[in-house]
């Protein structure tokens, strides 16, 4: 097989590959990272919007057990 023999051309061309490996993966996370802050900012629009909904509940709850007791503590 004999002996291997690595350029300086070979080292090269190696370290151009992988600049442009690491470049490609730093875009993509800062893709990924955009599309988390999208994601967070959606996620807590959708929880401001929901909590209504369980107080309403409990208000009319509270009201409906009102009226039915009334009648009893008007006797």
């Amino acid at each position: 097989m004999g002996p291997v023999v690595i350029t300086t051309r070979d080292i090269y061309d190696a370290l151009i590959r992988l600049t442009e490996t690491v470049q490609r993966l730093v875009s993509k996370g800062d893709d990924h990272a955009a599309d988390l802050a999208d994601h967070e900012a959606r996620l807590r629009a959708l929880e401001r919007g929901r909590w209504p909904l369980p107080a309403a509940t409990v208000l009319i709850s509270l009201a409906a057990l009102a009226v039915a007791v009334l009648p009893f503590i008007r006797s």
